[in-house]
């Protein structure tokens, strides 16, 4: 299993912009088939901040994500939104067990 978190950040005035482009991103890449899960959450006390935490049942899975023509889109669209900050992490995991 691969764990990716992390965060990025648009400047607040744009996140009214940014949340439909996000939700495209989201809904195609939930679509693809070795995601696990792929998540964006908005910071309920810094606006602007995105929260993201994703699973992948390998790292070439995540590897052939990054090409996809929605990721493509996805770099371009972002930048445009003025998005700073990113900061992104991954780690290769076991199954986990419920806390």
């Amino acid at each position: 299993m691969i764990v990716v978190v992390g965060q990025f950040r648009f400047p607040a005035a744009r996140m009214e912009q940014a949340r439909p482009v996000m939700r495209q991103v989201i809904e195609a890449t939930r679509a693809e088939q070795c995601c696990v899960q792929y998540n964006y959450g908005e910071d309920v006390l810094d606006p602007g901040l995105i929260r993201v935490s994703e699973f992948w049942q390998s790292r070439e899975h995540l590897d052939a994500h990054m090409q996809t023509a929605h990721m493509v889109q996805w770099q371009r669209e972002r930048a445009e939104l003025g998005l700073s900050g990113r900061e992104i992490l991954v780690f290769e995991a076991d199954q986990g067990v419920p806390l």
